[in-house]
């Protein structure tokens, strides 16, 4: 028990790190694979929307310019990410996900949903699913998240 959590607070809590413990692990498999880890997967999925400049990308990512452009420096040798100076301010970088870069998330990318499926949403109903939707996006906004709210 954790002291100064209730019975519900005790059962949430236990089931989140249940999966972080059991069930991220899992979910990275997909990624792992192909040689990625958790935070370089997330940066090609961030850039398959459109390009960004690194420091918006350390941001949104919560990762320091240097953890940033360490990772970024790995994408970049395999081919996965190009750099180039922002047409609006020539002082910063943008990053772009590559046709390589497309590549492997389109290859990655039934297998994650897979296990995501498998990890965490073949076990709920749809309005459970719902629920988990708001109550992670409350939680993560006020984290200081830029999360989309689609």
């Amino acid at each position: 028990m954790i002291e100064g959590l209730d019975a519900d607070e005790q059962r949430a809590w236990h089931g989140l790190m249940a999966v972080f413990l059991l069930g991220i692990p899992q979910v990275e498999r997909t990624f792992r694979a192909h040689g990625l880890v958790h935070i370089e997967y997330g940066f090609l999925c961030s850039l398959e929307s459109a390009p960004k400049r690194l420091s918006d990308l350390a941001a949104t990512s919560n990762v320091s310019i240097s953890r940033l452009s360490h990772r970024i420096s790995k994408l970049v040798e395999r081919g996965y990410v190009r750099l180039r100076p922002d047409e609006t301010d020539g002082r910063a970088t943008v990053a772009e996900l590559t046709d390589t870069g497309r590549a492997l998330i389109a290859e990655i990318a039934p297998a994650h949903a897979k296990a995501l499926r498998e990890v965490l949403f073949d076990h709920l109903t749809r309005d459970q699913v719902n629920a988990l939707a708001e109550a992670m996006q409350t939680v993560g906004t006020n984290l200081g998240a830029c999360l989309d709210p689609t």
